[in-house]
């Protein structure tokens, strides 16, 4: 299939890391923009900006039919949606079939087997991947309660077409299972249209790690290694490196080829990511879910491999086969990645919009910004704040961990708060310096960061 030009149909950072991608390949561009985002970075890197709407992304960005008009209008012959938004829509990836229009990522089939978690844990599960104890669809509280007693507690409520974090009740006292439930349902059901909840155990020591999938609609199927995305704030990413840290060779291994298992078990195409919690207790890891489209975190993983993760996609979505076997690709060094946000940290991370009167981001060799961001760019009220990703390697972990403390206190912004004194506080803190993570440390860790 010809991709030559291509709708770019997201904002902000990843929209200017699509067209660049596509501009390495001589790919030409049209973004779709809002109205708050008409005079973006992105809108000025494009080919051709076209208006998709109103700020508001229920009339723009989350429109699907509206996109695909604007891709036909524009003659584009492809689609690609970056992430959030319509990213895993398989609403959106069916219409850009139905009108000959290539969408860059997986069949609607296959975001619609992976977007329902129960489903995907089933398929997980006979593809002999090891999933967590718990439920499937939980129809009602007492239900929840009497497989609680069975699997014992605690138990983590989790909304089966959630993401995010949001629909998510972690309950460790059965007396609180019922309000929590009915909560959890409340919150899906307003972020996702969808109520259904399921259970899984919930593991207190744990670790949060991904793997880099890439695979062709030949059949083709290869990881590009794993990252830990365990420093999270309310299930929330907020720093994640490649490799993995303070793991076994052997569970490492284990983890990537079961991530491959999946994505080959249910011919996966393009780029995705299997998503594991690893219990540190027992050394053991279960699956968790699937995400069909490219992640925030994917530079980490391009910085060890030097591979271009979206012009890779794009190519996947022309029909090409993959470049590269497994043992072609090579892992070297270790990279991180902070996200930053235009939020206060002290006000329980409230958003900061505004105009940004100063930018001044860290530069040298083995540092690499993706920001949509600069001296003059107003931060919009309607989306989401992360404002920059600030990616940096090393030959190993320590020397990565170093470059990216001293990055941080480089960059200076000014006009709106951001995170960036959060992060450098995490990646000193001890605990992170010596690899020795889990899901819970940013929670444990903030008391200390405020009264600081």
């Amino acid at each position: 299939m010809p991709v030559t030009r291509v709708l770019v149909a997201n904002r902000g950072e990843i929209a200017v890391r699509i067209i660049r991608a596509c501009q390495g390949l001589g790919i030409d561009t049209v973004l779709a923009a809002s109205q708050a985002d008409l005079d973006s970075l992105g809108a000025r890197l494009a080919g051709r900006t076209v208006c998709i709407g109103p700020a508001s992304a229920n009339r723009s960005y989350l429109d699907a039919r509206l996109l695909v008009n604007a891709a036909l209008l524009t003659r584009c012959d492809a689609l690609h949606p970056g992430y959030g938004f319509l990213a895993e829509s398989a609403e959106l990836s069916q219409l850009c079939a139905e009108h000959g229009v290539t969408f860059v990522g997986p069949k609607p089939e296959q975001i619609a087997q992976m977007g329902n978690k129960v489903r995907a844990r089933i398929l997980a599960a006979e593809l002999g991947l090891p999933t967590l104890s718990g439920s499937t669809n939980v129809e009602s509280p007492d239900e929840a309660v009497a497989i609680a007693r069975r699997v014992g507690l605690p138990m983590m409520i989790k909304a089966a077409a959630g993401g995010g974090g949001r629909g998510m009740k972690i309950v460790q006292d059965e007396a609180d299972m019922a309000p929590m439930f009915i909560a959890a349902s409340n919150e899906a059901r307003a972020a996702f249209g969808d109520g259904t909840l399921y259970l899984e155990r919930y593991i207190a020591d744990a670790r949060h790690v991904e793997v880099q999938i890439l695979a062709d609609r030949h059949g083709n199927v290869i990881h590009l290694a794993e990252r830990d995305c365990s420093l999270q704030r309310r299930h929330q990413k907020l720093l994640e490196e490649a490799p993995a840290p303070d793991i076994s060779e052997s569970l490492r291994e284990q983890i990537r080829e079961a991530g491959v298992a999946l994505a080959k078990g249910f011919g996966y195409e393009n780029a995705g990511t299997v998503e594991f919690i690893v219990d540190q207790d027992s050394q053991t890891f279960h699956f968790l879910e699937m995400n069909t489209r490219i992640q925030v975190e994917h530079p980490v993983t391009e910085m060890i491999t030097g591979i271009d993760l979206v012009q890779e996609q794009l190519r996947v979505a022309r029909g090409e086969t993959l470049r590269f076997g497994q043992s072609d690709v090579q892992f070297r060094g270790h990279a991180i990645e902070c996200r930053i946000n235009a939020e206060q940290v002290e006000r329980n991370f409230r958003p900061s919009p505004g105009l940004i009167t100063e930018w001044e981001p860290p530069a040298g060799p083995n540092i690499r910004l993706d920001s949509h961001c600069h001296a003059g760019y107003r931060v919009p009220i309607h989306y989401d704040s992360m404002i920059g990703k600030l990616i940096v390697y090393g030959t190993d972990r320590a020397e990565a961990r170093e470059r990216m403390s001293r990055a941080l206190e480089r960059f200076k912004v000014a006009g709106v708060a951001t995170t960036i004194g959060l992060q450098h506080f995490l990646v000193n803190e001890p605990r992170f310096a010596a690899g020795k993570v889990n899901t819970r440390l940013v929670e444990e860790v903030l008391p200390q960061l405020v009264t600081a």
